[in-house]
C-alpha cells in the first residue's frame, strides 16, 4: 500500500472535511479514529447552521460568512461523489423581536447585512402576521427572517463524507502510524492532550443536550427563540436544543435539563404539543479559549498541525477550514485569519 501524504486523527467535521478536500486535491490521504466517524460532538442532531449578527465586522463573522456561503456547493459536490445527503439545505432562519428597542437594532442590521453580506443574502424584518403557522411568538408582533442561515444532519454529513472519500479509496480506521504530515482533529481529546502537553488551558468542553421529534415542519425556516433551536429536518423530524453545561458530571446522558428544554420549546411553539420525542442526545463540544476555530501548527511537533475548537459552530466553518488547512498542508500558503490559529489561545 502506498504510503500516505496525509494523516487525518480525528473523523469529525473537520476531520473529514479536511480528508475529503486533501484528496480531491490529489493527495493519498489517512483517516484515524478509534472511536470511528462523528463519535464525538460531530454525532449530535441539532445541524444549525447560523450566521453571526451582521455588525461588529471581524475575521471570525468574515470567514465563517464565506464557509456558509460556499457550503451548498461544496455539500453538493460530496454527495455527488459518493451517493449520500448531508440534509444540507439554506431554508434560513426565524428569531423573534422582543421589544422596540431591539427592533431598532433589527432593521439597522438589515440595512448593513446589504453590505457585509455582500448581497449573496438577506437580513429582514417581517411581520408574524404576515408569516404561517411556523413562526415563533414575538412580543413586537415582528420577527428576524435571514435567508443566509442553513440546516444539514449533523449524522448524514458525517456519512456523505464517508461515502465521498470511500470512492476515493479512503476509509476510517480504527488505528494507524502516522504517514506524512498529520493533522490532529480530535475534538475535546485532542484539547485534553494539548492541554496536558502545555501545562495550561488552550480549551475546553462544554456539554450539549438535544434532541429529534417526530415533526414535519417542511422546508420551513428554523427558528431561534428563547436562545433554543428548532431545526426542521428533510426526513421530516424535528432537531431541537441545545444546552450549554460547563460544570458536568455524566458527558454523554441527557437529565432533567434536556426534559426542560422539551417542555419549553412545546410550550413557545404549540403546534409541537403532541409530537412525539424520538431521539435524546449528549456529548461535549470542543471550545478553544479564544471560541473561534484552533488551527496551525502544531506546538513543538514538527509536521503535526491542529484543527479543533469552532465551538458549536463546526460544521458551519468546515467548508471553508478544509480549504484553508489543504492550502496549508498541499501547497504551503498560510490563509489562517487572525484570531483562529493556535498560538491565539496559548
Amino acid at each position: 500500500m502506498a504510503m500516505a501524504d496525509i494523516t487525518v486523527r480525528g473523523a469529525g467535521a473537520f476531520g473529514l472535511t479536511i480528508a475529503w478536500v486533501c484528496a480531491r486535491r490529489g493527495a493519498r490521504v489517512q483517516v484515524v479514529d478509534p472511536y470511528g466517524a462523528g463519535a464525538g460532538s460531530s454525532g449530535g442532531l441539532v445541524g444549525a447552521l447560523a450566521p453571526h449578527v451582521p455588525e461588529n465586522w471581524n475575521h471570525k463573522k468574515a470567514f465563517q460568512l464565506d464557509s456558509l456561503l460556499m457550503a451548498e456547493g461544496f455539500w453538493a459536490e460530496v454527495e455527488a461523489a459518493g451517493g449520500v445527503s448531508s440534509g444540507y439545505g439554506r431554508t434560513g432562519r426565524l428569531q423573534p423581536i422582543h421589544d422596540d428597542k431591539a427592533l431598532v437594532h433589527a432593521h439597522r442590521r438589515a440595512e448593513t447585512a446589504r453590505d457585509l453580506w455582500r448581497g449573496e443574502a438577506e437580513w429582514t424584518v417581517c411581520k408574524v402576521s404576515d408569516l404561517g403557522t411556523w413562526t415563533p411568538p414575538s412580543a413586537t408582533g415582528y420577527v428576524i427572517h435571514d435567508t443566509l442561515a442553513a440546516r444539514m444532519s449533523p449524522r448524514r454529513a458525517g456519512a456523505s463524507l464517508i461515502a465521498g472519500l470511500a470512492v476515493m479509496g479512503v476509509d476510517v480506521v480504527a488505528e494507524a502510524p502516522d504517514q506524512g504530515q498529520v493533522i490532529h482533529a480530535k475534538g475535546i481529546a485532542g484539547l485534553h492532550e494539548l492541554n496536558a502537553e502545555l501545562g495550561k488551558t488552550v480549551g475546553s468542553g462544554v456539554k450539549g443536550q438535544s434532541a429529534v421529534l417526530r415533526f414535519d415542519a417542511g422546508e420551513v425556516p428554523q427558528i431561534f427563540a428563547d436562545n433554543l433551536y428548532m431545526i426542521p429536518h428533510a426526513d421530516g423530524t424535528l432537531a431541537i436544543g441545545s444546552t450549554s453545561e460547563r460544570a458536568f458530571d455524566a458527558p454523554n446522558e441527557t437529565d432533567e435539563l434536556l426534559e426542560d428544554i422539551i417542555d419549553r420549546i412545546r410550550t413557545l411553539m404549540p403546534v409541537l404539543h403532541g409530537a412525539k420525542v424520538i431521539e435524546r442526545w449528549a456529548g461535549v463540544r470542543p471550545r478553544s479559549k479564544t471560541r473561534a476555530p484552533m488551527l496551525g501548527a502544531y506546538p513543538g511537533r514538527p509536521g503535526h498541525f491542529i484543527a479543533n475548537g469552532g465551538f458549536k459552530i463546526g460544521f458551519g466553518m468546515a467548508p471553508k477550514v478544509a480549504h484553508v488547512m489543504a492550502d496549508l498542508l498541499l501547497d504551503g500558503v498560510d490563509m489562517i485569519p487572525d484570531g483562529f490559529r493556535v498560538e491565539d489561545n496559548l
